[in-house]
């Protein structure tokens, strides 16, 4: 919390960038600058607010308005929660405010358009891109502490541009026409939403660092992402993949892809690590290693200590493991969140093994929504696999605990508003919290 204080005093200081945007950046509420951007109307909506560290709560706010020609506004009917959405709760993501509405991936139905959208018109179903594209980030600090600045992300914090996102019934897209992709009849929201970000995410996490045939590929981190990367290595035919977590997750994993080999290294024994397990399993490494967990989850004590006093922001253990787990001259690719500064770094084994790391940073949803689109429609591929719960708008806080703490199986959710559809066939009855 006190560098997220530092983050915003640093912002104040620098200035924001808001010049060249190409949208209206930091309506992280309707209710923002008293009112200025809700609805004419006064019709109020439900949403999930951060309102301090470790505390999310559903709040009434009012319904947003178009506030550009190219906005359009989304009923949402369908949302869910991601393990990047923890480390917002957390406060370990820069420039959150008190009163933001969370959460970057949706789905729903065209509310209403702005005069210069084309594409699209009221009545009809959508998915958004997580990342909006263009100039949609104004900060500053963002800019200074990574060399320039990325796109926005709906619901992510000023420090991504301040955008409400779609933990809400209603919900104002900027640049509607490109961050908005409409949906056929044939996929119901419960797989439609997954093209927001899950799919895409994966897809480029294996695409991006260069998974081919007969590859040997590890992976560490089997939630959604994680898994459905191990499903896409499998599709670009990896001879081998192996998916390392610490729970149940790992068993889950592999009844869902059976051709899949996991460590859970809960369960390793006294000097046994997990680069030690995967050269065993494969002598001299792995060709791709990606590590789609992030750096907020210390597993030794020096690194719990150094992130929890401030001396470092990610830690770099599961990168490590990464690094010295593959092969020499193999690649290891980053898709899991990473926010700053990072100590204890394995730099002498990158180098001296001529190791590739390839940042993936925030994924191109539009460059692959079509393929991707093509694929969940013909069967060839199923987010259904991640999919393990179904809850209520009302009962989304909890479902952040659940995430958190890894309970009751979830892997991933479908979190259903007052304007959801039936269920769909097949997927998950509802759960009351």
């Amino acid at each position: 919390m006190a560098q997220n204080i530092a983050a915003k005093q640093a912002e104040s200081l620098l200035g924001h960038g808001d010049q060249d945007r190409a949208t209206h950046t930091d309506i992280s509420n309707p209710d923002r600058e008293d009112g200025r951007y809700a609805d004419e109307s006064g019709e109020k909506m439900k949403g999930l607010a951060w309102m301090g560290k470790n505390d999310v709560r559903i709040v009434e706010t009012s319904k947003p308005r178009i506030v550009e020609d190219h906005d359009a506004i989304v009923r949402v009917t369908g949302t869910t929660v991601c393990g990047s959405d923890v480390h917002i709760m957390h406060g370990v993501i820069l420039q959150v405010e008190k009163g933001d509405i969370l959460g970057h991936e949706f789905c729903g139905v065209v509310e209403a358009v702005g005069p210069a959208v084309t594409t699209l018109k009221p009545g009809e179903r959508v998915v958004n891109s997580f990342v909006p594209v263009k100039k949609t980030n104004a900060s500053k600090l963002h800019e200074k502490l990574y060399g320039s600045r990325m796109g926005g992300i709906f619901g992510y914090s000023h420090f991504t541009g301040g955008y409400a996102g779609g933990q809400a019934e209603f919900v104002r897209v900027p640049l509607a026409d490109n961050n908005l992709m409409k949906l056929p009849h044939s996929v119901p929201d419960e797989k439609g939403i997954y093209l927001s970000d899950v799919l895409p995410t994966s897809y480029h996490s294996v695409t991006h660092t260069g998974v081919k045939e007969n590859d040997c590929v590890a992976i560490w981190g089997l939630g959604p992402i994680g898994l459905m990367a191990c499903y896409w290595a499998f599709q670009k035919g990896a001879k081998r993949v192996i998916g390392i977590d610490r729970d149940w997750r790992t068993e889950y994993a592999k009844n869902k892809l059976n051709r899949l080999e996991v460590i859970n290294y809960a369960t390793l024994g006294s000097g046994e690590t997990v680069p030690s397990k995967i050269h065993e399993m494969v002598p001299g490494g792995v060709d791709v290693a990606i590590d789609a967990t992030g750096g907020e989850y210390a597993k030794g004590f020096t690194h719990k200590l150094e992130l929890w006093v401030g001396a470092e922001q990610d830690t770099s253990e599961m990168l490590n493991e990464c690094i010295v787990s593959t092969r020499k001259f193999g690649t290891v690719g980053i898709i899991g969140d990473y926010i700053g500064f990072t100590n204890h770094f394995n730099v002498g084994s990158l180098m001296e093994r001529g190791i590739s790391v390839i940042g993936c940073g925030q994924a191109p949803v539009q460059k692959y929504w079509r393929e991707l689109l093509e694929m969940v429609e013909n069967g060839s591929a199923d987010p259904g696999i991640i999919l393990t719960h179904r809850f209520k708008l009302e009962d989304i806080a909890k479902a952040y605990y659940m995430q958190e703490k890894r309970e009751a199986g979830l892997i991933k959710c479908f979190v259903e508003t007052q304007f959801s559809s039936r269920r769909a066939d097949g997927t998950p009855e509802l759960t009351r919290l």
